[in-house]
């Protein structure tokens, strides 16, 4: 019986449920390395423009303590230990996990990945920019920034591997 003005089809049947076809557009892809590395060089060349431009338009460069790197090494730990709970749970003790709950892993994952090349290649920028300059804390600028964009890439690390360990058996393309 075909589904009338008032009937709607079952959801879990026909085409709407995505195939065990790798090549379909349905299915969630991991994350891009390309995308991560366009994000990483475009945030690097935002970085390494972002002093002179503030020093032009303000008369002063942005101050770098230690706070910032702190911060995100914070991140990075938080993100890596979700990475490392969830790989335990669902890949060593094959736990099931709530749907809800895994898609937010995964979507922290994903967004941590991002924003790793993000943080990371703005902050390396920044550190860049300083290079070979005589200004007054030039160097303690470069190398906390350093520090912080070492954090970004730690925490695009941790991301990646926090969306790896919320793939299930399924998830694999076969051999």
């Amino acid at each position: 019986m075909a589904p009338g003005p008032d009937r709607t089809p079952d959801p879990g049947a026909g085409p709407e449920r995505p195939s065990g076809d790798p090549d379909d557009p349905r299915r969630l892809r991991p994350t891009s390395p390309a995308a991560l590395t366009a994000t990483g060089v475009v945030a690097l060349v935002v970085g390494w423009l972002l002093r002179p431009v503030l020093e032009a338009v303000s008369g002063a460069a942005p101050q770098m303590s230690w706070a910032q790197p702190a911060t995100l090494l914070v991140v990075a730990a938080a993100v890596a230990w979700t990475a490392w709970a969830t790989w335990r749970a669902l890949q060593v003790r094959h736990e099931r996990m709530e749907a809800h709950r895994a898609v937010n892993r995964l979507a922290l994952g994903r967004a941590s990945a991002y924003v790793g090349a993000l943080v990371g290649g703005l902050y390396a920028g920044y550190a860049v920019s300083w290079l070979g300059l005589r200004a007054e804390l030039a160097e303690a600028r470069a190398i906390r920034s350093a520090v912080a964009a070492l954090a970004g890439v730690v925490i695009l690390v941790a991301g990646l591997v926090l969306e790896r360990a919320c793939r299930v058996r399924g998830d694999d393309p076969s051999p």
